[in-house]
């Protein structure tokens, strides 16, 4: 008879011990997010938030004294109910609001009392999933010795559960560095100022460790704001006595036929993927890393009036989806192709423009702004109905608003080259009240502004270096002027004639 209770003892254990199992498998794979959940930032303040507040929750003292505390051990539910308190348990963690493990109960209680000790297990095992924030401090184990155990057969239950708990924490931990980037280590911040009329650029702050997912990555929280809370900011220069007031448009489509790549051919030329991140172009057809003059001259267009021009800029990817999730630079998500695309060519305030020499290559704002400092950064972001607002955040738009970007060119020519070492030096901006540095003259200013229907929430990111983390800061786009020399002159007169053509 005693043998066969002993038996009974046992199968009850090995039952119990599958059911835990089971359960325990099932929380790893509810727990686990998309991957393209773990770029984005506004769960990124979402998990940060929670733990902060499980950290409070750790930290406060206990509301109950210890008679209560030992009352409550002694009313917890037998063993036969512990799957269903062990997934409501799972489900608090899920929500970020988990209370502090529960204690062992005291070495004298009977068996029928291990309940809260396998509560607990359960709740470290939760807890390995989610990694605690850097610098926050770990909860000490328990000092208590476990209540004494039927037979050795739970002993070796429980072993095994321990063990499969740790392959299990082991997979979940070689799955999510198999999906992170090489961490670059930050460069100094910005120090030097971007022109008067921008606000100064602001550096996405280092990863906080591994336990931040696509901490590698960015963008940030920090790099966010509602453009609501932005300042009006914008006073375009007055044209003064002889200045040029007038606009030509060259209408391009906004790439509906999905002409993109990596490549580009004024900073890397012949450098396929040279810009590690993704371009959109309109106008010229076959621009790439190989473009050359006589190329993009016999190359189609979608421009109007035979504007052969290119015009790029890196794309904007709805961070929310798990799209492109292998990307060896970090450009994770859905791209979003820009709903509106204005090109302008404007005028100067101070003085009458000439025109642009065919195949110059002009460039504005810069791809590694976050590392280089803010001298040559020139990000204008804004949203549609608040564009007397510019911030270098990623705005986050009110209902029925849309993202704007603005892109403004350089405008500043020193008469001679259609490029330069550096890319800048022989085409300069305009001081704030629209006079040319001395030695160069005035040429028509290239201003791009692009629209997007972007998400309500810090969800979205523009294509970067990987070093750069997605800072908003490093918006920029190119063009090089292909545009037959007589639709130029056109774009000259109209300009210099105060219209808008």
């Amino acid at each position: 008879m005693k043998r066969m209770k002993r038996s009974l003892v046992s199968l009850s254990a090995l039952v119990l011990a599958a059911g835990t199992l089971t359960t325990v498998t099932f929380t790893v794979a509810s727990t686990a997010p998309a991957y393209g959940d773990h770029c984005d930032p506004a769960e990124q303040a979402q998990n940060q938030q929670n733990r902060q507040n499980r950290q409070g929750q750790q930290d406060a003292p206990a509301e109950n004294p210890p008679a209560q505390q030992d009352q409550q051990d002694q009313d917890q539910p037998p063993q036969d109910q512990q799957g269903q308190n062990q997934q409501g348990q799972e489900q608090q963690g899920q929500n970020q609001e988990q209370a502090p493990p529960a204690q062992d109960p005291p070495a004298e209680n009977p068996p029928a009392q291990d309940q809260p000790a396998q509560d607990q297990q359960g709740q470290e095992q939760q807890g390995a999933d989610v990694p605690p924030p850097a610098g926050a401090a770990v909860p000490a184990s328990p000092t208590e010795p476990p209540a004494p155990e039927p037979d050795g057969d739970r002993q070796n239950q429980d072993q095994e559960q321990d063990q499969q708990g740790v392959q299990e924490q082991d997979q979940r931990r070689n799955q999510d560095t198999s999906r992170r980037r090489p961490t670059r280590s930050p460069s100094p911040a910005p120090t030097d100022a971007p022109p008067a009329e921008t606000p100064a650029p602001t550096q996405s702050p280092a990863p906080g460790g591994d336990e931040e997912e696509c901490a590698d990555l960015g963008p940030f929280p920090e790099d966010f704001i509602d453009i609501r809370q932005v300042q009006r900011n914008v006073q375009e220069p007055r044209a003064r006595r002889g200045g040029s007031r007038g606009v030509f448009t060259s209408r391009c489509g906004t790439n509906g036929n999905g002409h993109r790549n990596p490549d580009n051919f004024i900073v890397a030329p012949g450098v396929s993927n040279g810009a590690h991140h993704i371009h959109d172009y309109v106008g010229n057809l076959s621009t790439d890393a190989f473009s050359t003059d006589q190329s993009l001259a016999a190359a189609g267009t979608t421009c109007a009036f035979g504007d052969r021009s290119t015009y790029f800029w890196p794309v904007l990817r709805d961070r929310t989806s798990d799209a492109n999730a292998d990307d060896p630079d970090g450009n994770v998500g859905t791209i979003m192709r820009a709903r509106q695309v204005s090109l302008q060519f404007r005028g100067n305030p101070a003085s009458r423009v000439t025109a642009m020499p065919r195949f110059i290559r002009i460039l504005t704002g810069d791809a590694k702004a976050a590392t280089n400092g803010g001298a040559n950064a020139l990000a204008k972001w804004s949203c549609t109905g608040f564009t007397d607002r510019i911030t270098t955040k990623y705005p986050l738009c009110p209902r029925g608003s849309q993202l704007v970007r603005i892109l403004d060119f350089p405008s500043c020519w020193d008469g001679q080259n259609t490029d330069s070492a550096n890319h800048r030096t022989h085409v300069l901006f305009p001081d704030a009240g629209g006079t040319c540095p001395s030695g160069t003259r005035a040429i028509p200013q290239l201003r791009m502004t692009l629209v997007y229907s972007t998400p309500r929430t810090p969800s979205f990111a523009l294509d970067a270096f990987p070093e750069q983390r997605h800072n908003p800061v490093t918006d920029h786009a190119d063009f090089a002027n292909v545009m037959p020399e007589r639709l130029m002159r056109f774009a000259v007169d109209c300009i210099n004639r105060g219209r808008r053509c």
